[in-house]
C-alpha cells in the first residue's frame, strides 16, 4: 500500500471539507487514485470533469504513481 499527498482544490475541496491529506491506497495510476478517492468520499464528479497534477505537472489519467506523490485534482474553475 502507497501513501499519496492528495490536494483537492474548488469544488472537490468543497465537498471533501479539505484542500490537503494524505491517503493510503492501492493505485497504479491517477484514474485509480482519483476512483477510490470519489468511492470512499462521494465527491459527485466525473474524471472526465477534473484535470489531474502529480508531483507539479499535469498528466494524463493513465500516468503511473510511485509512494509518495503529490497528486492535485482540478475541477473546472469559473471566476474573474
Amino acid at each position: 500500500m502507497n501513501t499519496y499527498h492528495i490536494h483537492y482544490f474548488g469544488l472537490l475541496a468543497e465537498r471533501r471539507g479539505l484542500t490537503d491529506e494524505a491517503t493510503a491506497a492501492d493505485a497504479a495510476t491517477a484514474d485509480e487514485i482519483f476512483g477510490i478517492l470519489a468511492a470512499r468520499h462521494a465527491l459527485g464528479i466525473s474524471r472526465a470533469a477534473v484535470r489531474v497534477a502529480v508531483n507539479d505537472e499535469l498528466v494524463p489519467w493513465s500516468h503511473p504513481l510511485q509512494d509518495g506523490d503529490r497528486i492535485a485534482l482540478l475541477p473546472p474553475m469559473s471566476g474573474g
